[in-house]
């Protein structure tokens, strides 16, 4: 059986053009870590290991396993992916520049539809016997639905999102949509550890109302 491969099969979701557009985004089940702080720190670092431990350790054992879900298909891992907004106090003094020390995040790789929360219960257990990483304790698995949307692919340094952001601004606005918040999702689709900031691809992604 061919392995099921996020960037082909779903491209409409991952894969956007460098222009923004309107999709639907349904609900779907994630493994899930929060913090806070500079994603620069090393212990940022730490949060992204903990999530790709827990995959990791989901993928391969039902690759190995004599009987698997009903639907299993072996699969690509997907992508990492983040929402981020900044803490409470900081948004009451906030001058329009953001400090990286004020980041509030969810990071979080997405799961197929035949994981279940018990398998997952499992698989974080196997995880914590052989990582010893203490951020393996507050790895979730949870549902999240974003519903209508404006994306668009950025292509360039994270520091430089903001220029998207506002062309991706400027279509809701023309498109009589209203941004919901101030908060937005990335996807990770290059490996910033491997990839020059100036060839990064990361998809922007925020929720609106109005259709």
């Amino acid at each position: 059986m061919q392995k099921y491969e996020w960037r082909k099969s779903e491209k409409k979701l991952y894969l956007p053009k460098i222009k923004p557009e309107v999709v639907d985004v349904e609900e779907m089940q994630f493994i899930t870590i929060s913090g806070e702080g500079n994603p620069n720190s090393p212990a940022f670092t730490g949060y992204i290991e903990a999530l790709y431990a827990s995959a990791y350790a989901i993928k391969m054992t039902l690759k190995n396993l004599k009987s698997t879900p009903q639907g299993y298909v072996d699969y690509t891992v997907y992508p990492l992916e983040g929402v981020g907004d900044i803490t409470d106090s900081a948004k009451e003094s906030f001058t329009g520049v953001i400090n990286k020390d004020d980041l509030v995040f969810k990071l979080m790789i997405r799961q197929p539809d035949f994981v279940t929360a018990e398998f997952f219960s499992e698989m974080l257990e196997l995880a914590k016997k052989k990582k010893t990483n203490p951020l393996l304790e507050q790895v979730l698995f949870e549902s999240i639905a974003e519903g209508t949307s404006v994306q668009m692919m950025h292509i360039g340094p994270f520091d430089d999102e903001a220029g998207t952001f506002a062309i991706m601004e400027a279509f809701t606005e023309q498109q009589g949509l209203t941004r919901l918040s101030k908060s937005h999702r990335e996807i990770y689709i290059s490996d910033f550890r491997k990839v020059a900031p100036e060839k990064l691809k990361t998809t922007l992604r925020f929720s609106v109302e109005g259709r």
